[in-house]
């Protein structure tokens, strides 16, 4: 007979003193009882996995715009990257795996089609309405598990929301880097748990070295392109670069109490972003299509904006319209919740959705 096993002495037994433990989570906006088998972390990652906006990620672009390549990243391949350096760590320091993947695997649910640029599009046209408004791919992310991820419970019976745990919600919100403004989220600008300062710093090494590696492969630079003082301390090779850089967190971490790189190998891993933000993220050749993505989704927006009509079957699953008899008459005339419906369902599209809606909107239609 196989023994059945209690999370609580699964924890009590592998974590170390500054894990986040199931058992003292700050809990979900709405209680759920515990069954003692799984923690509330591994029930947060379960949700994710099985969402809709997960399995999407994997038509998302993570830097590169429509590659031709099929061993280009793509948003789920990072997503599952970021899991396993994030996990890794958590292992080697005694922390909560389950948490850490469970805030990895979440933590771009919120991204818009075609990389960062979809996200500033989104930014600038929502600000052009009201200077108020914008959006950030990290909040979209919180926002996706706490109100918009659609489940259905049999029975004709809907719930909107993952309901995660707060400790998962709070690595989601505060992962990424450009969140200082959002003093109205205090508690959510940074991470409140080790696990959720370690999603956060290995998103950085897990996108600095494949995209690294992507560019490399594209024919976009040379691996001898790499400044010297870089790979002097990372190393040459992919595998190299990240052993590097994981064993240093590990290492560095452990006496500090904090998840830290050593200054040598922080600054070595900074000097690398620099390079790809000269050579890959603003200057190459790929890049340029950014320009045509920007333009499809601005005319998007602007196209459903007009008329709320284009996005009815989405409207039918939104949270704030789908009890009304006719959604698109609710969002006449309230621009403020017109502009918020809008960037979700443009942040929801995969790159492909969003190129064959624009063209379903700009090239005319032959009916004879």
């Amino acid at each position: 007979m196989l023994p059945i096993t209690n999370y609580r002495d699964r924890e009590r037994r592998l974590l170390s003193r500054g894990a986040a433990f199931g058992i003292a989570s700050k809990g979900r906006m709405l209680p759920e009882a515990d069954d003692g088998i799984r923690s509330p972390f591994q029930k947060d990652r379960d949700r994710i996995i099985h969402s809709r906006a997960f399995r999407r990620l994997q038509y998302k672009t993570q830097v590169f715009i429509a590659p031709k390549g099929d061993e280009i990243r793509t948003r789920l391949t990072h997503t599952l990257e970021v899991a396993q350096l994030s996990r890794s760590v958590a292992d080697a320091l005694g922390l909560n795996e389950d948490l850490v993947e469970a805030i990895a695997l979440a933590h771009d649910l919120g991204h818009a089609p075609f990389g960062h640029t979809g996200e500033a599009v989104l930014d600038m046209k929502m600000k052009e309405i009201d200077p108020g408004l914008g959006f950030e791919h990290a909040l979209q992310s919180l926002r996706v598990v706490d109100m918009l991820e659609r489940r259905e419970r049999g029975h004709g019976e809907v719930l909107f929301g993952l309901n995660l745990t707060y400790e998962t919600r709070n690595g989601i919100a505060s992962h990424s880097k450009g969140l200082e403004e959002l003093s109205r989220l205090a508690d959510m600008q940074s991470p409140q748990t080790l696990e959720g300062q370690i999603v956060r710093l290995c998103d950085r090494v897990a996108y600095v070295n494949h995209d690294l590696d992507d560019a490399i492969h594209a024919g976009i630079i040379d691996a001898s392109d790499v400044p010297s003082e870089v790979t002097e301390t990372l190393g040459i090779f992919y595998s190299q670069r990240l052993d590097t850089m994981v064993l240093d967190i590990i290492h560095s971490s452990s006496p500090s109490g904090r998840i830290v790189m050593s200054p040598p190998v922080q600054d070595a891993m900074d000097g690398l972003m620099l390079f790809l933000k000269d050579k890959v993220y603003m200057h190459s050749e790929p890049k340029r299509e950014e320009g045509k993505a920007r333009d499809l989704l601005s005319r998007i927006f602007d196209y459903c904006m007009l008329d709320t009509k284009h996005m009815e079957p989405y409207l039918r699953e939104h949270p704030m319209t789908c009890e009304a008899d006719d959604p698109v008459s609710l969002l006449r005339g309230d621009s403020l919740a017109t502009v918020r419906v809008v960037a979700d369902y443009i942040a929801s599209m995969t790159d492909r959705m969003a190129l064959n809606i624009a063209a379903d909107l700009v090239i005319p239609h032959i009916y004879v």
